[in-house]
C-alpha cells in the first residue's frame, strides 16, 4: 500500500506543479558613460562633465533569465560646434540574479550591437560604423512593492573589431555606463 500512496503523491505533484518564470519587467532608465573612449569622464567618480544615456531595458526582474537592452547617448565623444556624434546600443544579455527579499542584486552579461556615428557640418560629411560587441556588469533592484521596483547597475561595453570614425581612429570602442531607472514589472 505504501508504494500505491507514494506513485499517487508524485504524480499529484507533477500534474499540479507550475514552472517557475522569472518576474518580466520594462526599465526606463537615464546614466551616464566614463572610461575608455567616453569623453571627459575618466572613472565613475572622476568626471569633468558627464554626456548623459537613455535607454530601456527589457526581460527579468532580478531572477535568472534575458533581457534586451537600448541605449543612446548623445555627444559621446564631446560636444564639438562642427558636427555631432552619439553612440547607439542594442544588446541581448544573460541576466542571474539572487532574490533575496525586496533586494535583488544581480550580473548580466551579452553580446549585441553597438553603432558609432559622427558628422561633421563642414561639407555635409558623416559616418556611422555597425560594430559586434560584448557588455558584462552587475546591479542591484530594490522592490518597492509588487509593481515597482528602483534598479541601478554598472557596465562595461567594448567592441570585438577596431573602429574608424572622424572623432575616433583606431582600436576597439570600449566604455562603461553606469544608470538608474524605475521598473514596472
Amino acid at each position: 500500500m505504501r508504494p500505491a500512496r507514494l506513485a499517487l503523491f508524485v504524480i499529484a505533484v507533477v500534474v499540479c506543479a507550475q514552472p517557475a518564470f522569472a518576474e518580466r519587467g520594462i526599465t526606463p532608465y537615464y546614466g551616464y558613460n566614463y572610461g575608455g573612449d567616453s569623453s571627459n569622464c575618466v572613472s565613475l567618480r572622476d568626471c569633468k562633465e558627464k554626456h548623459g544615456n537613455f535607454g530601456v531595458s527589457i526581460g527579468s526582474v532580478g531572477g535568472p533569465g534575458l533581457e534586451v537592452d537600448f541605449a543612446y547617448a548623445r555627444n559621446f565623444f564631446g560636444e564639438t560646434p562642427e558636427g555631432n556624434n552619439s553612440v547607439l546600443t542594442l544588446m541581448s544579455n544573460l541576466l542571474l540574479g539572487v532574490p533575496l527579499g525586496p533586494v535583488h542584486p544581480f550580473v548580466l552579461g551579452g553580446i549585441g550591437l553597438i553603432r558609432p556615428h559622427a558628422s561633421l557640418n563642414i561639407g555635409d560629411l558623416a559616418t556611422s560604423k555597425n560594430a559586434f560587441g560584448y557588455d558584462l556588469g552587475f546591479g542591484i533592484s530594490l522592490s518597492l512593492g509588487h509593481r515597482l521596483a528602483i534598479r541601478g547597475d554598472i557596465r562595461r561595453f567594448d567592441t570585438f573589431d577596431d573602429l574608424k570614425l572622424f572623432v575616433f581612429s583606431g582600436g576597439h570602442l570600449s566604455f562603461s555606463r553606469a544608470s538608474i531607472g524605475l521598473t514596472i514589472k
